[in-house]
């Protein structure tokens, strides 16, 4: 196989409509940004945390209504946190950075498939015939296009969230990896610049979202070479003891100062809490049958659901045939890069399988893998006519229309019952600043933005869930407050409006929870 190389006569070129397109991505990915309050518990969490770390000065320990919080490392906040300085503490500012790095994973992808067009054409005939997809002047573009467009990265793009800001270093670190693979061995450029980006974003990853960070792009390379039928050279393997402690170095900026700061405790919550206790077990309260990923992956792939599928069906059966006859020489029917992006695909997959705690986010690493076999295809397809090529673009902006639509018109209506901003603003707006606000029968996280330093937390900072009207009424008692703000489900409301211990006024409410000034009798 030929060697990838940079000279500017082999670089494919852009023509306008990419261009056309470029722009239309960045304007779908920051548009309505800040439109749509914070939805459910995490996104404002995470948002609070940050900006309790701005309030303080802060770049290290993570607080929410002052109580440490250990959960999550710091790379999301730190975005966040850059980001109020920039636009002042907003909506638009916690989601900004998720969304630039939703773009950066594009880019990234746009980098792979630019490097993998511009192999040239000394393949053997049997290479040729296998690579002639990936090796399309236009790949990189249709690669971009078709991630861009995808459900699964613009829905994460646009949340305050910590799966779109792990997806990008591991991205970045895989597609370098892939870079030297194929790379030049006599150029520094391409051989072991690319090294020491894998290693670094490795330790970025790990300041995204803790060990997750590092066990899955070693063991996507250790995979990679296993379908391969081939040892790593000498280099990479050498690469493994200098690279780690690069990754190590890296990382140190935020959880050296922390375990300095903060001791076992930090590595008692962090680690074992919130790593080997969530993975083996549901203390989260996070269940989700063992195929739960297995349909959740191929539907953030939409609208490209079926080149996807038909893409997957090929490269299995390759794989399961080379495998059951012990016979490598059955895969080179597909090129390097589709191996490597099944890969990509599968170990995170059964990886996060695996796992007692099951969220839809946790499989999002493994989406631009699902979206490389995609491209591939959708490449084959649209290559064969002009009238394919219309089809796909089509697609592809009315993927980006349907989002516009939907952001403007209707996401409102949804996130209504999502958050509790509507109702603390109406409270808000009826004089009601200052009361403490309860959670009766309930929790609500979201109200951890938008009544920030006014709710009442049990000794350990956790959330206070009051069970019935006369623990409200003991409190107020306790607080010496004239009255409190309750948020209470719809289903509990008449609980405090029919109850003998106090009055209730209900200010408002959003379909699910209701918001009501009480005081007692």
């Amino acid at each position: 196989m030929s060697e990838i190389t940079k000279t500017k006569k082999q670089r494919p070129k852009t023509s306008l409509i990419w261009w056309i397109f470029a722009f239309v991505i960045i304007a779908v990915y920051f548009f309505g940004l800040g439109s749509l309050p914070l939805v459910g518990p995490d996104e404002a969490r995470y948002a609070q945390i940050a900006r309790e770390m701005f309030d303080r000065g802060s770049w290290v320990t993570p607080t929410l209504g002052n109580f440490n919080w250990f959960e999550k490392p710091a790379l999301l906040y730190w975005l966040q946190i850059v980001s109020y300085k920039l636009f002042g503490v907003s909506e638009f500012a916690a989601r900004f950075g998720s969304a630039v790095f939703g773009l950066l994973t594009i880019f990234s992808l746009w980098i792979l498939g630019r490097q993998w067009s511009v192999v040239g054409g000394q393949l053997s005939v049997e290479e040729s015939n296998s690579q002639l997809i990936t090796h399309n002047s236009q790949f990189s573009n249709w690669l971009a296009l078709i991630s861009a467009s995808s459900i699964g990265l613009i829905t994460f793009s646009r949340g305050a969230s910590f799966d779109i800001i792990l997806t990008f270093p591991i991205t970045v670190s895989l597609v370098s990896f892939f870079i030297f693979e194929k790379s030049n061995k006599k150029l520094f450029t391409t051989y072991h610049l690319p090294l020491i980006v894998f290693y670094f974003f490795i330790g970025v990853a790990l300041l995204a979202k803790g060990l997750v960070g590092i066990i899955l792009p070693l063991a996507i390379v250790a995979f990679y070479y296993l379908l391969s039928w081939k040892f790593p050279d000498k280099a990479f393997v050498f690469s493994l003891f200098w690279g780690t402690i690069l990754s190590l170095l890296v990382a140190s900026i935020w959880y050296a100062p922390m375990y300095l700061r903060h001791g076992w405790t930090f590595i008692d919550e962090f680690f074992i809490q919130h790593h080997f206790a969530r993975y083996v077990s549901n203390k989260y309260q996070h269940p989700q049958p063992f195929y739960f990923f297995f349909w959740v992956l191929p539907l953030m792939t939409l609208p490209w659901l079926p080149f996807f599928l038909a893409s997957l069906v090929k490269i299995v059966g390759g794989q399961w045939s080379a495998i059951s006859k012990s016979n490598p020489k059955l895969t080179t029917h597909h090129s390097p890069l589709t191996t490597f992006a099944f890969a990509w695909l599968l170990v995170p997959l059964v990886f996060f399988s695996f796992s007692g705690s099951k969220l839809p986010g946790y499989i999002l690493p493994a989406l631009p893998a699902a979206l490389i076999l995609t491209a591939e295809y959708v490449c084959r397809f649209a290559e064969k006519s002009r009238k394919r090529k219309i089809f796909v673009q089509i697609v592809a902006l009315a993927t980006f229309a349907f989002v516009a639509v939907a952001l403007q018109f209707f996401a409102a209506g949804f996130a209504r019952h999502e958050t509790v901003k509507n109702l603390i603003e109406t409270a808000d707006a009826q004089g009601y600043t200052n009361e403490k606000v309860l959670n009766l029968h309930t929790i609500s996280h979201n109200a951890e933005f938008y009544a920030a330093g006014r709710l009442i937390r049990d000794a350990d900072g956790k959330l206070k869930k009051f069970l019935g009207v006369s623990e409200v009424a003991e409190e107020i008692r306790r607080e010496g407050a004239a009255d409190v703000l309750v948020l209470v489900p719809l289903e509990y409301l008449q609980q405090l409006t029919d109850s003998d211990l106090v009055e209730a006024k209900v200010l408002d409410e959003n379909g699910e929870l209701a918001i009501v000034l009480v005081k007692n009798k």
